[in-house]
Formats: C-alpha cells, structure tokens, sequence
C-alpha cells in the first residue's frame, strides 16, 4: 500500500493540496475521489480563521489527462462557519487557492494547458486539437478561454514601433505598437489615422524615440502629441523606395543601355506598345489633355502618363529572361543549321539534336526556335533584372553577373551614375555618426544628374528629414514591428471571417 500511495503521489502531484483518498479506472476516464485538508480557513470577508464545519458539498472538477485519458476529480469541501458575530458572510464554501478556483470546473493547470493551445490556435483548430490531447472542449469554450486570458499591463516604452496592417485590404487598416527594443506587443488600435496614435500618445506620455515607416500621418501624429520625441523613419522602406526608383530609372533609359544587348526581334506586344505611344505623342502634340487622350484611346490615366514621360518607344520595351533549357548545348548547331537553310523543318532537327543526345522534348524545342533563343548568343536582359545587379552587393555577385552589370553599365553614362549613386547610398544605411552629412552630398549629387526618378526620391527623402536623418545615424529600426505584423497576418488567416476585432487584438497582445 506504500508503494501505491507513492505511485499516486507522483501520477497525481499537482493535487498534493487534497487528500487523495481513492483512485478508479472507469474505463473512458479516471476518477480520483479527494477531500481539502482539516486547516482552518479565513473568511473571504472578515479574514478570520475557522475549522467549524457547516457541512459538506461535492464538487467535479476535470484535471490533466493520464496515460492518454480524461482525469475527473471528485472533491470533498467543506462549508465552513465564520466565527464573528455580525459577519456579512455567516457561512462560506473553502477554495483550493492555485488548484481550484470559484465556479470552475477545471484545475488550474489544465485551464493554463488548454489556455496555451486556444492562444495559438483558437477556435475550431483548438477544440481539434483539444480532442487528441483528451481534454476535449467546444469551439466556443476555447474563445471562451481564450477571452479569459489576462492581458499583459499597457506600459510606454522608451522606444515605440507603429506600423499598420489590413484588416481588409484596400478598406480598413489598424495599427500596432510595439517596444521597438523588445518586441513586446504594447497595443493594436482600430485604425490608422493620425487621430487615433495622436490620442494613444496622449493618454500614454513617455515616449521618447518612435520608429515608423514614411506615413505622413502617424509623423503628423507624433508632432501633435510629442513634439519633442525623436522620430526614426525605417531603413527597409528607404532601400524599398530607392529600388522602386532605380527600376522605373533603368526602364527609362533602356533605349541607351539596351545596345549591349543581343537583339531580339519585336513581337506583336512590342509592336503595339510603339504604336500606342507613336498615337499617344500625336495627340500631345495637338495639344490634347491626358485625361481626354485617356478617354480618346479607353486606356486608364496612370497608362497615359507613362507613355508620355517616355520620351522613346524603345524604353518601353520588356524583353523576357528565359530560363536554361535542356536545348541550350545544342544551340550552336541549331544556329548552323537555321543559317544554311532557313527552311529546314522542326521535326527534321529534333531528330538530329537526338543523335546527339538531346532528352527533351519535341515541344520544347520548337517553342525555343520560335522564341528566336536559337539566333542569340544569351538571353536579352530586362530592365528588372539590369535593376537587381545593380540593387546587389558587387561582392554578392557571380563574376559573369559582374560583367554583364560592367558592360551595361558602360554602354549608357546615366546607368554608371546611377550604380555609383546606390553604392553610395547603401554605405549610408549602416547607422553612424555624420551620415545625415553624407546624405546631404549625396542629395546634392543627385540632382545635378539627368536621372529625374532619383530626384523624385530626394524631394521625398528632403519632406520627411529629420526623420531619415534620425533613422541614418541612430541604431534603432522598425523590424521588430515588421515582424509582427507577419505573425499578425497569421493569426488573421486562422481567424479569417470568424471573429472580430477585439478578439483578433487579444490575440496579438497575448503573443
């Protein structure tokens, strides 16, 4: 009887408050039969301790499973009688402070087993879940548990990181506030205007560095509310900007450095995109507005205008990159071929590519001639991919992307001033002192150069200064923020069309 009372000692030591009086296998479940000990308790009112016994009650509560089934825990407790004459509560039910908690029909522990599993997982995907670990519950009692977790005390950080995400794309949007120095999750507020952070700030003074993307609404935000606060525009969003500018600027210029390039025949898209563009400069040189050329030709605005910055219609052009193929060591014989007779049909070569050992298919090798990939010696570059060499550490890049990146580069001066611009600017976003210095030469630099989509980028840089010159030479940044916003995103494909915003915030405070 020893070695059971020490065997049930350890299977069942998170009651080691009760008495374990009995232990049966009933066959889906477990019931132990328990009793709380003979100490006297102190009236929840008064705080006087008592022993006298008023009578006893029964409560069932649910406990942790064992060997893969339901544990039930029958409890014995006592009501007690308060020993003050005049006391509001002349009678009271003991609890079992840390095991047993008042109206609860689990022990702590299983409510703080269950509680991990609805904070990551929720409704459905929790109550499924619940079911393999025999502690089966609905969908809605895990919302119920997971609405029940306490949320962590609202502090202010020091550093504060805002950023936005969607509720409905294009629609609505909310904010979260994080410790940009921690991680933690500090508030997520319903919207994204300026009124609600300006208001948040407000309530919460204390603030002393915020980190934010370029939104000029949270800037305007903080101005109002903490003027003296630093504010730190984020480092990710000014290298996002500047390869947007660098690839609009590259495509731009194509006509210049797209003489390095293999030709390439123009198909029926390229033919129509210099038609639209020869239609579109007639109709300018009339003196016709863009948004009635827009009307004229049942294109959208935004399409007018970037035919008509364009100033050729080469720069239009998009030539794809194609990928290696099984045909590509057969290319020179099927240009030697192609060159001796221009008649000699498909089927014919496919046949003599498979004496030499080609596996591909017939398919295949008929899509590449009529690609016109047999006549060139490589694939043409496309503006985006001359736009990632030069986005790329030198140092990062294969030596034939080196000299691909060389040779474009030299065959239009704007493409080397543009190269020497980024390496420039990427050198400022490491933080160190005097680099707001440095970005003030570099601006000036910038436009003294023929290369108008980076002068937009420093008019942008120069509305919002202090901010980049903040995020340039000081350490702290917004990705923390970033990466919350990723997990937020999927919490709300967990959740998506089922709950609310209340829900969906305690669920990001609780993470």
């Amino acid at each position: 009887m020893r070695d059971v009372n020490e065997l049930v000692g350890v299977v069942f030591s998170g009651l080691a408050s009760l008495v374990v009086e009995d232990v049966a296998d009933e066959g889906e479940f477990i019931r132990v039969q328990a009793r709380t000990r003979d100490d006297p308790v102190q009236c929840p009112v008064c705080g006087q301790p008592t022993g006298r016994v008023h009578g006893i009650h029964r409560r069932t509560i649910a406990d942790v499973p064992t060997d893969g089934r339901r544990v039930v825990v029958s409890v014995q407790v006592r009501r007690l009688v308060c020993p003050v004459l005049g006391c509001p509560r002349q009678t009271f039910r003991e609890q079992v402070p840390g095991l047993i908690e008042r109206y609860q029909r689990r022990t702590r522990r299983l409510a703080d087993q269950l509680g991990s599993v609805v904070k990551e997982l929720a409704g459905r995907a929790g109550a499924r879940l619940s079911r393999v670990l025999a502690s089966a519950i609905s969908r809605s009692t895990a919302l119920r548990l997971l609405a029940r977790l306490p949320l962590p005390v609202v502090r202010v950080p020091r550093v504060l990181g805002v950023d936005d995400f969607a509720l409905k794309r294009r629609h609505r949007y909310a904010t979260v506030l994080i410790d940009a120095e921690t991680g933690e999750r500090i508030d997520v507020l319903p919207s994204r205007g300026a009124d609600a952070l300006e208001r948040w700030l407000r309530e919460h003074p204390g603030v002393e560095i915020v980190c934010r993307d370029g939104s000029g609404a949270y800037g305007e935000a903080v101005r109002r509310a903490l003027p003296a606060a630093v504010q730190v525009s984020d480092r990710w969003h000014l290298w996002k900007n500047l390869c947007e500018k660098t690839l609009a600027e590259v495509r731009s210029h194509s006509a210049c450095w797209a003489t390095a390039n293999t030709p390439r025949p123009a198909g029926v898209h390229e033919q129509t995109t210099r038609e639209r563009w020869h239609q579109i400069h007639d109709l300018l040189g009339k003196g016709v507005g863009l948004l009635e050329c827009a009307r004229r030709m049942n294109l959208s605005l935004n399409t007018v205008k970037r035919y008509a910055r364009t100033r050729e219609p080469e720069a239009l052009r998009r030539a794809p990159r194609y990928r290696p193929t099984l045909v590509d060591p057969y290319r020179d014989h099927l240009r030697k071929r192609r060159a001796a007779d221009p008649a000699v049909p498909v089927k014919q070569l496919f046949r003599e590519v498979q004496e030499q050992g080609y596996t591909g298919s017939f398919n295949l090798l008929y899509r590449y001639i009529t690609q016109g990939r047999a006549e060139g010696d490589r694939p043409v570059t496309t503006p985006r991919w001359l736009a990632r060499l030069l986005l790329t550490r030198p140092d990062h890049l294969r030596d034939k992307d080196t000299s691909l990146l060389a040779d474009l580069t030299k065959a239009c001066p704007e493409m080397t001033q543009l190269a020497s611009f980024i390496r420039e600017f990427a050198q400022l976003l490491t933080p160190a002192a005097g680099n707001d210095k440095k970005l003030t030469a570099w601006m000036v630099g910038v436009r003294t150069a023929q290369l108008p989509y980076l002068h937009a980028f420093a008019n942008g840089l120069e509305l919002d200064r202090a901010a980049v010159n903040a995020s340039l030479t000081l350490p702290h940044h917004n990705g923390r923020t970033e990466g919350v916003n990723t997990r937020t995103k999927r919490i709300m494909r967990q959740m998506h069309g089922r709950a609310g915003f209340d829900l969906l915030r305690h669920r990001i405070l609780l993470h």
